[in-house]
C-alpha cells in the first residue's frame, strides 16, 4: 500500500513541475507579444518604412526563449495583427499582406527561429549569443527585402526600386546589426540570472 501512493506521488511530482514550466513558457511568450506590440509605436516616422525596434525584441525572443517558443510568440503577434487587432505600426486587418513592410513582421517569425536554433541549448557564450542574433537579423531581412520589392514592382507598379530598397531596407541594416548585437549581450546576461535564480 505504501509502495503505491510512493509511486503515485513519484508520478505527480514530474507532473506538476511540467505543468509549471508550461505556464511559466506561457508567461514569457505573452511577455514578448506584449514587447512587439510596445515596439512597434515606439518608431521613428520614415515613408514606406518606419524604422521600429521589433527586429531587435524578435532576436531576444529567440535568445531567451529558443526556437520554438519565440518563434511561437511572434507567430502570435502576427496572427494578431492579421485578425484586426491595430498591433502593426501601421495598424492590423488583413490586407495589411499588401503593405510594403508585411515581408518584416513575417520575418520576425524567421528572425526568433534563427535566432533560438543557433543559440541552441549548449552555453550560452557571448560569441554564441551574438552569432545567433547576427542570424536572426539576416533571417529578417532575407524575408523583408524581397517581399519589399514584390510589392513595390507587382503591386505598386511604382519605379526607383533599387533605389527603394537601398533607402528603405538596406540603410537600416547597421541599426540593426548593432541593436541585436547589444542583445546578445543582454541575452547572455538575464540567461545567466535566469540560470542561477
Amino acid at each position: 500500500m505504501r509502495d503505491i501512493k510512493e509511486e503515485k506521488q513519484e508520478v505527480s511530482i514530474p507532473q506538476r513541475s511540467r505543468g509549471v514550466s508550461i505556464a511559466v513558457r506561457l508567461a514569457q511568450c505573452a511577455l514578448f507579444v506584449v514587447l512587439m506590440v510596445v515596439s512597434a509605436f515606439i518608431r521613428i516616422p520614415i515613408p514606406y518604412v518606419p524604422l521600429t525596434f521589433q527586429t531587435v525584441v524578435a532576436v531576444l525572443a529567440g535568445l531567451l526563449l529558443g526556437a520554438r517558443w519565440g518563434t511561437a510568440a511572434m507567430l502570435v503577434y502576427v496572427f494578431m495583427g492579421l485578425v484586426g487587432l491595430p498591433v502593426f505600426s501601421g495598424g492590423g486587418g488583413f490586407a495589411y499582406v499588401l503593405q510594403l513592410t508585411f515581408g518584416y513582421i513575417i520575418g520576425f517569425a524567421c528572425a526568433a527561429f534563427a535566432a533560438g536554433l543557433l543559440r541552441g541549448s549548449g552555453a550560452f557564450t557571448i560569441r554564441r549569443a551574438t552569432l545567433a542574433a547576427l542570424a536572426g537579423v539576416a533571417a529578417n531581412y532575407l524575408i523583408g527585402i524581397p517581399y519589399f520589392m514584390v510589392i513595390w514592382s507587382c503591386y505598386m507598379n511604382m519605379s526607383g526600386l533599387w533605389n527603394a530598397v537601398l533607402v528603405n531596407n538596406v540603410l537600416f541594416i547597421p541599426k540593426d546589426i548593432v541593436l541585436c548585437i547589444l542583445a546578445a549581450f543582454l541575452a547572455q546576461r538575464v540567461g545567466k540570472a535566469l540560470r542561477k535564480g
